[in-house]
């Protein structure tokens, strides 16, 4: 098979050669790199993000030492932990539980992954949707298995970071497998964080497996720093009466890519997915969800809200697929933008496939500026216009913050919400508005 636009010859090497089955992951997956091709202007699916990715050989560089004495960036909120360290297993900076309900391991722990599992993590190599899946799995070093036990309740969270201490550009590949049994319920934290000098490549790829009568939520961070170019797949298998809660939380770069593929397997099941996305400068977010109801009497809920300043551009492609025996379905789902410069671009595209008669669904999306009457009303009560502009932009957030299942992930949030509305405000004249 001939590829003209293919992935830069740095990126197909695979990452680890001998007898290991890690090693087995990476030689399949370079094979199938090698055919397919680098997302440009005419991939319908990546025609907003695709000139953003320029893959220079620096970014191919993976794994470079842990110096202990570098600038760590953990935001510790509780509970269990696993640390990953420019793409390592960072044994000192996690916390492991001892108990059967619940296991961690990094891959680089296991001798084997076993079948079922080699097969989940294959699952997703040669997608030509999201070809840096493929990518993750060519140079993926290490990674890791959360398993919780049926019926087993963990009450404190599980967090997972990948944390990037080195000067040096380069690349850093993430994968996560969470194997939720049957009646359980867990929280898994998702944190990728940084310097914010770094050029950094970061390919995550995050599998969940939902049991039935499962419940699992989610929550992913993206906090990587401005110049780095961030590209995510999230995978949901949900079975009868399950439950997944998402909350994909994210500040822009210079590319942020996530991908949502949800799949309802069997009846009864739910989700609830929300996203926050901001952006400013010239970054550049992308938010893909794609939501498959194949069993009927299943119900999603999507909302997601995004602020745009400076330059930036931010993208929404949401879609609702509902197959032909998915009778008795409920989905619905929204999408509102806030523009706060007149230079800031955003595009949004929601979409619904219906091939079933009985079920109720609806869309909607909306771009806007700040509401010039409630500014106003704010102003003439003594209020300065950018303080003003400020809380009117937090309100817009915050019915979405306040669901987060967790303080400490709301307070950093919120922090890094306020320092993101300062900077906005205070290098701009005038608040940009329109009526509501």
């Amino acid at each position: 098979m001939s590829v003209t636009n293919r992935f830069p010859d740095p990126f197909l090497t695979p990452q680890a050669t001998g007898g290991t089955w890690l090693a087995d992951i990476n030689g399949k997956a370079s094979r199938a790199l090698a055919d397919l091709a680098l997302p440009d202007r005419k991939t319908e699916n990546w025609k907003y993000s695709s000139r953003y990715i320029a893959l220079d050989d620096a970014l191919a560089r993976t794994n470079s030492p842990i110096q202990a004495t570098e600038e760590r960036h953990l935001v510790d909120v509780g509970g269990y932990r696993i640390v990953f360290t420019n793409g390592k297993y960072d044994q000192a900076a996690s916390r492991l539980p001892d108990s059967d309900e619940l296991t961690i391991r990094p891959f680089s722990a296991m001798d084997s992954l076993g079948p079922e599992l080699a097969d989940t993590l294959n699952s997703v190599t040669g997608n030509t949707e999201f070809p840096f899946a493929t990518l993750n799995a060519t140079k993926l070093a290490d990674g890791v298995l959360v398993r919780i036990a049926p019926n087993s309740r963990i009450a404190e969270p599980v967090q997972v970071i990948y944390d990037h201490c080195t000067a040096t550009p380069g690349s850093a590949h993430a994968r996560i497998l969470v194997e939720a049994g049957a009646g359980c319920e867990a929280t898994i934290i998702e944190e990728y964080t940084g310097p914010s000098d770094l050029s950094l490549l970061t390919s995550a790829v995050t599998q969940f497996y939902v049991a039935d009568q499962a419940k699992v939520t989610n929550i992913r961070l993206c906090m990587e720093p401005e110049d780095t170019r961030h590209v995510g797949l999230t995978t949901v298998e949900q079975h009868r009466d399950s439950q997944f809660h998402a909350h994909n939380i994210g500040f822009g770069g210079k590319l942020r890519r996530h991908d949502l593929n949800l799949k309802f397997h069997q009846p009864g099941g739910f989700s609830l997915v929300n996203g926050i996305y901001l952006t400013c400068n010239s970054q550049h977010y992308d938010n893909h969800t794609r939501m498959e109801h194949i069993a009927p009497n299943c119900e999603s809920s999507e909302t997601y809200r995004g602020i745009a300043d400076g330059h930036s551009h931010a993208v929404f492609n949401g879609q609702i697929l509902i197959y032909r025996d998915a009778q008795k379905t409920l989905a619905n789902m929204s999408n509102k933008n806030l523009l706060l410069s007149s230079e800031a671009q955003i595009d949004t595209k929601p979409e619904l496939e219906i091939y079933a008669d009985d079920v109720k669904c609806s869309h909607g999306a909306t771009i806007g500026q700040l509401d010039d009457d409630a500014l106003f009303y704010l102003v003439s009560r003594g209020i300065p216009s950018d303080t003003a502009a400020s809380m009117l932009s937090m309100g817009f957030i915050n019915e979405l913050l306040e669901q987060v299942p967790n303080e400490k992930v709301r307070e950093l949030v919120t922090e890094r919400l306020v320092e993101f509305l300062s900077q906005s405000f205070a290098t701009s004249s005038e608040p940009v508005t329109g009526r509501s």
